[in-house]
């Protein structure tokens, strides 16, 4: 009896060991973690049906897998009518604060664009002659505002060009200076050239040597 007890409390000492303590965190092996994802999502939904058949409960359950692929269970019916059930009973989707709040602040910046673009517009009516009657004197001040800024961008995009076209005959001006240099360089190492021609050529006698120098 002894030794039938020793071998049972054995085995399930080595049942315990083999089994081991599942870490709860992400497993980076992607195919042990596919295998564990096919596993456990078929015993939520044996669970899921389970428990509908026993309670008499109406249960649906989504899954996304990691690479986006939807599984789903529906224990009475379909998803749809368990979804339309859900939005009748919690009263719909209720809007985000922070959602809606954007939603608002887009809504002033599009009506802020509006009138801007149609002050514009009347801007440049006015500039052709026509409307400038028709504006109120807020609109005109704007409009006044507008002017200047677009008369400043026009200012210094102008300043900068002309900045640009200076440095370029700045540039222009030193390269040919330089060329002007090594001309003139040059010039003058030919008029040496010359005037040494002319000193030989000018010379009275011939640069001989006499032949009895050179006899013993």
């Amino acid at each position: 009896m002894r030794q039938r007890e020793n071998r049972k409390d054995r085995s399930q000492t080595i049942k315990v060991m083999a089994r081991g303590k599942i870490q709860m965190k992400k497993i980076e092996n992607s195919v042990h973690r596919q295998v564990t994802f096919c596993k456990r999502r078929a015993g939520l939904f044996k669970k899921a049906k389970e428990l509908s058949v026993l309670c008499d409960a109406e249960i649906g359950v989504f899954v996304f897998s990691s690479h986006g692929k939807l599984f789903e269970l529906a224990t009475k019916g379909g998803m749809q009518g368990l979804i339309e059930r859900y939005i009748k009973y919690t009263g719909g989707a209720q809007p985000d604060d922070a959602m809606e709040k954007q939603y608002l602040e887009l809504q002033e910046q599009i009506h802020m664009l509006k009138l801007e673009t149609e002050l514009l517009q009347k801007g440049l009516r006015c500039m052709i002659g026509k409307g400038i009657k028709t504006m109120t004197l807020d609109e005109l001040g704007v409009l006044e505002k507008h002017l200047e800024i677009l008369m400043y961008h026009v200012r210094s995009t102008k300043m900068e060009i002309m900045f640009q076209e200076i440095q370029l005959l700045k540039n222009k001006e030193g390269i040919l200076t330089e060329a002007n240099k090594y001309l003139q360089q040059k010039m003058v190492e030919q008029s040496r050239i010359f005037d040494i021609a002319q000193v030989i050529t000018n010379f009275p006698e011939p640069l001989t040597v006499p032949n009895d120098i050179f006899q013993f």
